[in-house]
């Protein structure tokens, strides 16, 4: 009798234990399935969800301008109408200043990134291997991070006069502690296992640095460097604006400080414009692209 309760319980646990591991394989179908990429949006729905909102924007920015124009609130040299300013603006381009502006202020700033992206990165690591020396510098580079770059120009000048070593400086003291920090913050979130792994795998220093740390730290390196251009870029209008010199060619900056100089506030306007064009160029051509496909390789998905 009680042979037959035992073999009976035990069918019952068999039988639990059988619709338990299909329950488990169907949850797993249906999360697989359920982590399949969407499929690409339409050219429409990219239309209406990425170029139409700008566009509205600007048209309702150059409506509130134009009625502000019209209102009086500043004199015509002072806030000229949008017609005037684009006049400029067109005008500056066929005439090939705004081509030969770009291309100078351009180079400059990848030539300045480059080399403060090597600096930069050297100075994270040094100091994420070196508690002494990240406990020594680290607040000097966090101080150097929140100083305006346009506090440097007036002693890049003295150093180094009206030339480009003066504006490559202003740009490396405004970009090297953004991505040095911006390295350290993301070393700072990978997980400590992965170094002890490294470790037992039996790699050195540096090629735990080269093949586990530095892709875990990844994206908060990808968001220095996002900040590092970024000052890099405004670093550089600042050093451009006030280090003028007909030998340094000229960049946008240079064309800013023209029209100020002139008095043409419609040019001024079409400087500050080809600036913010290039800005954001560079964003959505190199940056925004590298940071979809960073979170793509790892799971991860932008809203």
């Amino acid at each position: 009798m009680a042979t037959d309760l035992q073999r009976r319980d035990r069918i019952r646990r068999g039988a639990a234990a059988d619709q338990e591991e299909r329950a488990v394989v169907a949850g797993l179908d249906a999360l697989d399935a359920g982590v399949q990429l969407p499929p690409r949006p339409g050219p429409g729905r990219v239309f209406l969800r990425s170029v139409l909102p700008p566009l509205v924007f600007l048209a309702v920015l150059v409506g509130v301008w134009q009625l502000a124009v019209l209102a009086g609130i500043k004199p015509a040299y002072a806030l000229p109408p949008p017609a005037r300013v684009w006049a400029t603006f067109t005008g500056t381009v066929v005439d090939g200043r705004a081509g030969e502006a770009i291309w100078t202020s351009l180079s400059r700033g990848a030539s300045g990134f480059a080399l403060s992206l090597l600096i930069g990165t050297v100075l994270g690591l040094a100091m994420w291997w070196s508690r002494w020396l990240r406990a020594a510098i680290g607040p000097i580079v966090s101080g150097l991070q929140s100083l305006p770059s346009v506090a440097w120009v007036p002693a890049a000048i003295i150093w180094f006069g009206l030339t480009n070593a003066a504006i490559y400086t202003v740009v490396l003291l405004g970009a090297v502690p953004s991505i040095a920090n911006g390295l350290l913050s993301g070393m700072k979130q990978v997980p400590p296992l992965f170094d002890r792994v490294g470790r037992v795998l039996g790699l050195s220093a540096l090629a735990r640095t080269r093949y586990v740390l530095l892709p875990a730290a990844l994206p908060g390196y990808l968001g220095g460097l996002r900040q590092g251009w970024a000052f890099a870029w405004r670093s550089l209008m600042a050093a451009e604006l006030i280090t003028y010199s007909p030998a340094l060619g000229q960049g946008l900056g240079q064309l800013l400080n023209m029209g100020r100089e002139l008095s043409q506030m419609s040019l001024v306007i079409t400087s500050i414009t080809l600036i913010l064009v290039v800005g954001v160029a560079i964003e959505l051509l190199i940056f925004a692209p590298l940071e979809r496909r960073v979170l793509s390789r790892r799971g991860l998905t932008m809203h």
